[in-house]
């Protein structure tokens, strides 16, 4: 559903399947969608729970007119046009995987497994991108900005290789 307002979520974008095509492919559709975005760099990450090839990931801000619900039906919408597939295990290679990770201050889980802020926020992957683009943004539930986090993070201090796409 449309909101009267707009609210700025972060997202968290991933692939490792022809990464650079689908992630160039997803930031064009979100600014085609919601106009400015914000972009983090792109950061290669080992793939977690598989064995598989490293995933290539980023954050991005949006200002979103949608609902969560709505949006993360139509990020969805936005991963299968790109051939995510769903009949695989959990862990495995994607396409593209989008995750809205915090939605303003909101807190809430369910439905559709939609889960605020994002468990997987205690992850590099998502947390370095998304540190280094929005560092005041404070998470609601443990009420330190992302920069805190970030820096108390166990892989705070490991080289991480930066992507160009």
């Amino acid at each position: 559903m449309r909101l009267q307002h707009v609210t700025r979520a972060w997202l968290s974008l991933g692939s490792n399947l022809e990464p650079e095509a689908h992630l160039r492919a997803a930031l064009t559709e979100l600014r085609t969608r919601f106009g400015d975005i914000v972009v983090s760099p792109i950061y290669r990450f080992r793939a977690i729970g598989f064995a598989g090839p490293d995933f290539l990931n980023l954050a991005v801000g949006i200002d979103a007119d949608l609902d969560p619900i709505a949006l993360n039906d139509w990020l969805h919408a936005l991963e299968d046009r790109h051939g995510r597939r769903r009949d695989v295990p959990r862990f495995s290679s994607r396409t593209l995987d989008i995750d809205i990770v915090l939605y303003g201050d909101l807190v809430m889980a369910g439905p559709q497994h939609l889960e605020l802020p994002r468990p997987e926020l205690k992850h590099a992957f998502v947390l370095k991108p998304l540190a280094e683009i929005a560092p005041d943004v404070v998470h609601p539930v443990l009420h330190k900005t992302l920069a805190q986090l970030w820096r108390a993070h166990p892989e705070h201090d490991a080289p991480m290789e930066r992507v160009l796409l």
